[in-house]
């Protein structure tokens, strides 16, 4: 079996870059992780997410094996979320990522405020 190598251009790994590199993967990983959801709570916690970001976000994750999805026999139908053990390994990684976007998120933004007024240097 041949060992995967990210750079290559047609490596699987890329794609599943692509779903976690999504900043709505990340959102909706993040929330599971505090327990089950049903869309609609998802959809009122995540922010400007649309419900077909929403939708398609979700079907990719279950694809991927990151998120189940439960139904229930209700009427309607009554549908939870929950993170997979792999999705759980997966945002412990990613909070890092959230965690260093909060600890700069000012230097990020004077970074970008210098760069847009036109200084060549940024330091």
């Amino acid at each position: 079996m041949r060992i995967p190598n990210v750079y290559e251009k047609d490596c699987p790994t890329r794609l599943v870059l692509d779903h976690i590199a999504d900043k709505w993967t990340a959102l909706i990983l993040w929330k599971l992780v505090d327990g089950p959801l049903r869309f609609n709570q998802i959809r009122r916690i995540v922010e400007g997410i649309s419900q077909k970001m929403l939708s398609q976000t979700l079907k990719q994750l279950e694809r991927d094996g990151l998120v189940s999805r439960r139904a229930f026999a209700t009427v309607p139908v009554t549908v939870e979320y929950s993170i997979t053990p792999l999705g759980h390994s997966l945002a412990e990684k990613m909070a890092a990522v959230s965690l260093w976007a909060q600890d700069n998120i000012d230097s990020v933004l004077s970074a970008q405020a210098k760069y847009d007024a036109g200084v060549d240097e940024i330091a």
